[in-house]
């Protein structure tokens, strides 16, 4: 048994050794690295961007923006955590800030898109309850706030400084994002 448990550790040993070989690489400038780091994180990236914006085209903008300051801010990346802990981070802040800068055109654009689209949400439940569904029907803030906290386990301290709001706030937006759901959740 402690045979198999040094397996696991030198596995693990070696994928972050691996890990930080290619992050080395990407900090001296290597593209083929860059790349290879790409394939390997787009996918939670992109979850998570969609999760924050509940839209697929400002998910994707939001996303290809964090690789774009990933590559050009990767030296900022010390080691002290594991790389995929410190591009959540990374990811959280540069798409709160994407939204911050997209509330105004975006919301003058696509007011009736928006509008379209939650009907179509309505109109198209199942009868099992869908989360994921009723998560992006909450409005922004409170949306946020609850896939932070709720899902990604930041704490309201965290999240109010992320998205420059008081922590009562932070805490009441969840709660609404809550009684929201609840509610959504009941009708079903």
């Amino acid at each position: 048994m402690t045979s198999q448990g040094n397996v696991v550790s030198a596995q693990h040993k070696f994928a972050a050794k691996d890990e930080l070989d290619l992050i080395t690489a990407v900090k001296a400038g290597d593209k083929l690295a860059y790349h290879q780091l790409y394939k390997q994180y787009i996918g939670q990236v992109y979850g998570l961007c969609y999760r924050l914006t509940a839209d697929k085209m400002l998910a994707e903008d939001a996303a290809q923006e964090v690789f774009i300051q990933l590559w050009r801010k990767i030296g900022n990346y010390q080691g002290e955590s594991r790389f995929s802990t410190w591009l959540h981070t990374v990811t959280s802040n540069i798409t709160i800030s994407y939204l911050r800068k997209q509330r105004g055109w975006f919301s003058r654009m696509l007011n009736f898109e928006s509008a379209i689209e939650n009907s179509q949400v309505d109109e198209g439940c199942s009868s099992s309850v869908d989360i994921e569904r009723y998560i992006l029907r909450l409005p922004q803030r409170a949306r946020i706030v609850f896939v932070l906290h709720a899902i990604e386990g930041y704490r309201h301290e965290e999240i109010a400084q992320m998205t420059k709001m008081a922590v009562g706030s932070s805490k009441a937006q969840f709660h609404r994002a809550k009684h929201l759901l609840e509610g959504w959740m009941s009708e079903e």
